[in-house]
């Protein structure tokens, strides 16, 4: 047999000749729609090479769409695709304009692309894809719930002339449900698992060994979790009295959130809530907080836990001031606190060290992983302090004083780990999946997780091109070993239920995209920040005209009369609390004659925030606005509101739509306060009070800086500082 694949659409030598890889590519094309399970390293991408290879052949007018979770990870797919296979291919992701977008779908043979922006682009009917001929999902167990996959899958079924999905993993999920939904999802028939004890791999495959570094917790730190559990096990037993939970031992961060659910719920079918429930949502918290603050004791450190104790000291709530009264807590403050002062890190913390000092004189490439952002932080703090060629690596996301990393500082970080200027990348899950990172020699997880995907996704950053290694820092006694047991746990059980000929009978049924005329569809104009929704989606599989566009007002509007805010109920307590929504209802009522808010969700009563104000809330959106409130289920449900409105305008009649995408003009009563407002240190109601006083603005501007005082809330301070702006010379600062 020839070392490397032959075909009229494969450049010589660039495919090696693996048999296990043709007869899966085989597999395929003639059982359909298929699921590969491999681990990292086998070449699921050339798998996915091979049968669109072949799908090209057969139809040779058709395209072939690959999809990947990230922008990073779907340019590192248009590299790979470009150098095997004899075809144009063309990256589509969110950087690219939907101009532009267009443009190369037309142009290509090939489309990697991050499934949002295929997703976007063909509810704005910027083309279909009846001429794709294969499918493949990267990372395909991310199909599951209101993930772009799903409706990818959904509308390739509906629309496509001779569809084909190939889905590639390395981790299905060890739940056998989880497996299942992800194949009902992708329409997926048949489940094929390779791994690397397998006779056809096992010549191809760089076997890595797994080793585990166990720690002691220091007496100090023992001395801290005494406390701690200590103000834990009083308010266990409060709870079991109350009847809220069944049992105290082994109670976990999700025991106590499902529990203060179930309490939210009763609070919110009662009128008037009970002093039992809100005494028992306040202590549920303060469970949480001392669960929480336990974790990072054993898993982290005491630096990351003087942290913890510092923001909680801040929190103005009635559990986080009980917890801080409680002797035992107190106690554990204060150790944690002196620990600090006096040096004392994580056990985990000097292995750590010992072990990097010791690899690196090999000069090799490692990737630390470890959950908490602040850890993190640690690590490169340490890895300085010991000359260690670091670097952190983190999502684009802040927290607090850190500012979160771009895509394109992200890239830059990999890129100089590759060039090896980096020794050591130290990282957050981020770099789990979805990023094009090296191959590393070694694999060090601070912390187990008790995730068999996450485990097994790290694990696959090591021994891609030779013998790989991870090691598992793990504390004695502690969650670390329960997190490490569940994920071993998890993964037998996902390997067990795949290997056992795990075939699925999926009926290929998906819900049709109703294929409605152009002049018949209703149009929805949708506000940019609303297009990536469930809602979106939903309203063009039943049919509408979806229009995104830049709404000052409003997240729907469906004719000139009616606009739709829709707000989920977590939403709608939030806009109470940051006093968003009268506001909102304002802007709704002056802008439209017809404005509706749809309420979407069934858990309104269960953010914390006190039933009486919500139903005020609601109250005064009814009464004082005049505001109709539309409660849905789902976003589907809302999807479905908003088409029935849609609909309801167009049978008045064919008319022109002037969307509102400007603000309206401000009242003059709204430029005199804007202007007053302006003056050092006057808010809204201040402004209201000079303005009453004065009379006008220019009133304002004159007022000397005793009569100032006299209004209400303007002290000598504020008065000299309003009189300085108005009377101090302007000097242009020409550097500017």
């Amino acid at each position: 047999m020839s070392k490397w694949i032959e075909h009229p659409l494969i450049y010589p030598e660039k495919i090696e000749s693996r048999l296990y890889q043709q007869v899966l590519a085989a597999d395929v094309l003639r059982k359909g729609n298929s699921m590969i399970v491999a681990p990292t390293a086998l070449g699921k991408t050339i798998i996915a090479a091979l049968v669109a290879a072949e799908r090209l052949k057969n139809y040779p007018e058709s395209k072939v769409l690959v999809v990947a979770p990230s922008k990073p990870l779907a340019v590192q797919h248009e590299e790979s695709f470009r150098m095997f296979l004899k075809a144009t291919s063309s990256v589509l992701t969110g950087a690219v304009n939907p101009k532009e977008r267009s443009k190369r779908w037309e142009e290509a043979n090939i489309i990697l692309a991050t499934p949002q922006t295929i997703e976007s682009d063909l509810i704005a009917g910027r083309y279909s894809l009846e001429n794709v001929s294969l499918l493949v999902f990267d990372e395909c167990h991310r199909g599951t719930g209101s993930y772009a996959y799903v409706f990818l899958a959904n509308n390739y079924q509906s629309t496509a002339k001779n569809p084909l999905i190939l889905g590639l993993t390395a981790s299905p999920g060890g739940d056998e449900e989880k497996i299942k939904s992800v194949c009902e999802n992708l329409f997926i028939r048949d489940v094929v698992v390779k791994n690397e004890d397998d006779s056809d791999v096992k010549p191809y495959f760089n076997p890595i060994e797994v080793g585990w570094v166990r720690v002691e917790l220091a007496p100090e730190q023992k001395e801290i979790k005494g406390h701690l559990e200590g103000a834990l096990k009083g308010r266990l037993k409060g709870l079991k009295k109350m009847g809220i939970i069944k049992s105290i031992s082994q109670v976990s961060k999700r025991d106590i959130l499902r529990a203060r659910n179930r309490v939210q719920n009763r609070i919110s079918r009662s009128a008037q809530p009970s002093r039992d429930c809100l005494i028992a949502i306040s202590v549920l918290t303060a469970v949480f907080s001392i669960l929480h603050s336990l974790e990072l004791l054993e898993t982290q450190g005491i630096r990351n836990l003087n942290g913890y104790f510092q923001r909680l000291s801040k929190k103005n709530t009635k559990a986080a001031k009980g917890l801080l009264k409680d002797e035992e807590f107190k106690t554990a403050v204060y150790l944690t606190k002196k620990a600090q002062e006096n040096g004392l890190d994580h056990p985990k913390m000097k292995k750590l060290m010992e072990i990097l000092k010791k690899e690196l004189q090999e000069d090799r490439q490692i990737i630390i992983f470890s959950q908490y952002r602040d850890t993190i932080n640690e690590i490169y703090r340490k890895c300085q302090e010991e000359d260690i060629r670091a670097v952190k690596f983190f999502g684009q996301a802040s927290r607090e004083k850190e500012k979160g990393l771009s895509q394109k500082e992200q890239k830059e970080i990999i890129k100089a780990f590759r060039m090896k200027s980096y020794q050591v990348l130290v990282s957050t899950s981020v770099a789990e999946e979805g990023m094009d990172i090296p191959s590393v020699d070694l694999v060090i997880l601070y912390e187990p997780v008790p995730s068999e995907i996450r485990m097994i996704q790290r694990r696959g950053r090591t021994g891609r091109k030779s013998k790989g290694r991870m090691i598992i820092l793990i504390t004695k006694g502690t969650r670390d070993e329960s997190y490490y047991y569940s994920s071993q746990y998890k993964e037998r059980r996902m390997k067990n239920q795949l290997t056992r000929d795990f075939e699925q009978k999926v009926d290929i049924v998906p819900e049709q995209v109703k294929l409605v005329p152009e002049a018949e569809k209703p149009v929805v104009y949708v506000d940019h920040r609303e297009a990536k929704s469930g809602v979106s989606r939903e309203l063009h599989r039943l049919g509408a005209k979806v229009i995104t566009t830049s709404l000052s007002v409003a997240d729907y509007q469906v004719g000139n009369e009616v606009a739709v805010e829709r707000k989920s109920t977590r939403d709608f307590v939030g806009s109470i609390i940051d006093k968003r929504l009268h506001k909102q209802a304002k802007d709704m009522v002056e802008s439209f004659q017809r404005p509706v808010i749809i309420l979407e969700g069934a858990d309104l009563y269960s953010g914390g925030l006190h039933p009486n104000a919500i139903r005020g809330a609601l109250a005064s959106l009814a009464v004082d606005f005049g505001l109709p409130i539309i409660p849905t289920r789902s976003p589907e449900d809302t999807a479905a509101m908003i088409h029935r409105l849609a609909l309801r305008e167009m049978e008045k009649g064919p008319r022109s739509i002037q969307t509102r995408t400007e603000r309206k003009p401000l009242t003059l009563e709204e430029q005199q306060l804007f202007i007053v407002e302006s003056l050092p240190q006057v808010g809204p109601v201040t402004a209201r009070k000079l303005l009453e006083e004065f009379s006008s603005v220019e009133g304002v501007m004159k007022a000397s800086l005793e009569d100032l005082q006299r209004v209400e809330g303007v002290g000598k301070k504020i008065a000299e500082k309003i009189r300085e702006v108005l009377e101090s010379e302007f000097k242009l600062n020409r550097s500017i």
